[in-house]
């Protein structure tokens, strides 16, 4: 029988904020996909729209949280997929660098809109 190999190591922090993260993943793309398609119809979201929401404090914060959390589990997720299929050595501490940097540029990204969208800049 193969012997199941992952990069996480069962009861760490990468395998812990995984779980954490696609957790509140669900109930956030829930809440986003409720209040986008439910509540305001695609159709009808605009600029204006947005911005009101952005400046509804909980909204704003649900919205960086959500932005965060998704930078973080796809990150890790993409790392520890690469990692499973034998990344190693200095391929390995690249990798890790370019996606870091890719994760906290798409965040900071991220909150410099919802910052302007907020009406806060």
């Amino acid at each position: 029988m193969a012997e199941r190999y992952s990069s996480f190591t069962p009861g760490g922090t990468a395998w812990f904020l995984q779980r954490i993260t696609a957790a509140f993943l669900v109930v956030t793309l829930a809440f986003h996909f409720f209040q986008l398609h439910f509540v305001t119809h695609a159709a009808d979201v605009t600029f204006a729209g947005t911005q009101l929401r952005m400046e509804n404090v909980g909204y704003f914060l649900t919205m960086v949280l959500f932005l965060i959390a998704a930078a973080f589990h796809g990150v890790n997720g993409v790392y520890n997929a690469l990692v499973n299929q034998g990344l190693d050595g200095t391929q390995k501490k690249v990798v890790l660098a370019v996606l870091v940097i890719a994760g906290v540029a798409l965040v900071g990204q991220g909150i410099y809109v919802a910052i302007a969208m907020a009406g806060w800049s």
